[in-house]
């Protein structure tokens, strides 16, 4: 197949206007900005692509983020090889993803080689304790900026506090929250109900929002946005031979019980079934990669989350943590450094590959039905019910970062984990309330929050020589 089939080789400004090279510079800007997980993320791409630049409206960011939530895998990213394809046709969806994650893949092997080399440095652990406060107050402010945007009623606001109750209380999978929301907002849709009428692209929403209308993109539907039959199929054979070709490769010639071919094999199948991000497959990786493969040792899971939370890029590129751990571990004639660095390039490419195949297959569909009330309904509720699960994540990494123990109390059939108070870490909560405090309160930006927080831990390393 001739590469100008698959990347739209025309340089030509397209009709609204946004040239090739303009979009290249601000995909790496989002890319280098992309901090504190998929709220933050989206956060970020919502004030650069909406509020500044007008590229996109309200109404379609919120309909292609809508869809994103569907799929397994990281939403942020998939968001912006959705936006990317919009604007640019297939290119554009591949400079967008591939540019989301560059800088997380290079940070995590980065900090992975250090890791492997030098165990727990203690001027990575306090670049890491001052980073984890920002993180924390970005991550609240984003769940403020979605819950803002999308929680337009007091149904999608007891959508969200069902969801949060849902799954922080009562562990209720992540997929059945989404198709319980789907079908709740699709009937309500249907049945013309107005809390579920999403609104149309005229008029704004909020002194920020842009309507479509407004935008560069416009309310119509892009000529290449177009479904048709060929396409689906010419791109799905080609990104299926992408993704799972390698996989074939590596078993058929190491064998099945090779370290690579486990590590191609278990981050395939994790690709089609992370629905929820990082965290709600979190437990299962830790379990298979510590009991089964012995790839990762108690608590290193952790280590490489936090690695996750606090360089740009998708909280899922822990798993590159864990294949880069697990080659190191297991080398064979390689030595480890260059085992890891293949481990952990595996297992990237195997997670985020399908990434591509989910919005170049569906997506053209998807534009289909912006108009279609119930469909749209439902993709509406959807994201309501992901506003209480991220707020979940905050509320879960807060325990965590703030309280070196945590309790689980059950009550009424509610699983409740109760922070030690004994146990707070008082210099983390100093950190995160004064981050807090410059978010909400200062409206400082994120990159200075996160410099300053980063630049305080390493200060309180240096001057205690301790890192809680």
């Amino acid at each position: 197949m001739h590469v100008e089939t698959l990347t739209d080789a025309n340089t030509n400004v397209p009709a609204h206007g946004i040239s090739f090279r303009e979009a290249v510079f601000v995909w790496a800007k989002i890319a280098a900005l992309s901090f504190g997980g998929p709220a933050g993320q989206i956060a970020v791409m919502h004030r650069i692509l909406v509020e500044q630049k007008k590229w996109i409206g309200e109404t379609r960011f919120l309909h292609a983020l809508n869809y994103c939530m569907l799929l397994p895998g990281p939403e942020a990213q998939q968001l912006a090889v959705y936006i990317g394809w919009l604007l640019h046709k297939t290119k554009g969806g591949l400079v967008a993803g591939t540019l989301f994650v560059l800088p997380g893949f290079v940070c995590i092997m980065i900090l992975s080689w250090i890791y492997a080399a030098f165990g727990n440095v203690g001027l990575v652990q306090a670049l890491f304790f001052g980073l984890k406060a920002a993180v924390l107050a970005i991550v609240l402010e984003a769940v403020v900026r979605i819950g803002r945007r999308s929680l337009k009623n007091n149904v999608m606001i007891g959508i969200a506090a069902f969801a949060f109750i849902a799954i922080f209380f009562y562990s209720v999978p992540f997929p059945i929250i989404v198709l319980g929301a789907g079908l709740l907002g699709y009937l309500g849709g249907r049945a013309g109900h107005p809390a579920f009428q999403t609104g149309g692209g005229h008029g704004k929403v909020g002194d920020t929002q842009v309507a479509d209308a407004d935008s560069a993109l416009g309310e119509s539907m892009p000529a290449h946005a177009r479904p048709t039959v060929g396409w689906s199929l010419k791109i799905a054979a080609v990104f299926l031979v992408l993704w799972r070709g390698p996989v074939l490769a590596l078993v058929l010639t190491l064998g099945p019980g090779n370290v690579f071919s486990h590590i191609a094999v278990f981050f395939s199948k994790m690709a089609v079934v992370t629905f929820g991000g990082a965290y709600a497959v979190l437990a299962y990786v830790a379990q298979e990669a510590v009991e089964t493969y012995g790839w990762l040792k108690p608590g290193e899971m952790l280590d490489g989350l936090g690695m996750a939370e606090t360089t740009p890029g998708p909280l899922i590129m822990v798993l590159q943590f864990v294949g880069f751990m697990g080659a190191f571990r297991d080398p064979g004639t390689l030595h480890p450094m260059v085992a890891g660095t293949l481990g952990g390039m595996l297992a990237t490419w195997v997670t985020f590959t399908p990434c591509f195949l989910w919005i170049f297959l569906g997506a053209p569909y998807i534009e289909t039905i912006r108009g279609n009330k119930a469909l749209s309904a439902a993709l509406a509720t959807i994201t309501a019910a992901v506003v209480g699960v991220v707020l979940n994540l905050a509320v879960w990494f807060a325990l965590h970062v703030l309280f070196a123990e945590v309790d689980e109390v059950r009550w009424l059939g509610m699983k409740i984990e109760v922070p030690v108070p004994g146990s707070a870490n008082i210099p983390s909560l100093i950190l995160t309330l004064g981050a807090i405090l410059a978010v909400f309160r200062f409206k400082i930006g994120m990159i200075p929050v996160l410099l300053a927080c980063s630049a305080l831990g390493i200060l309180y390393y240096l001057v205690t020589g301790q890192v809680r």
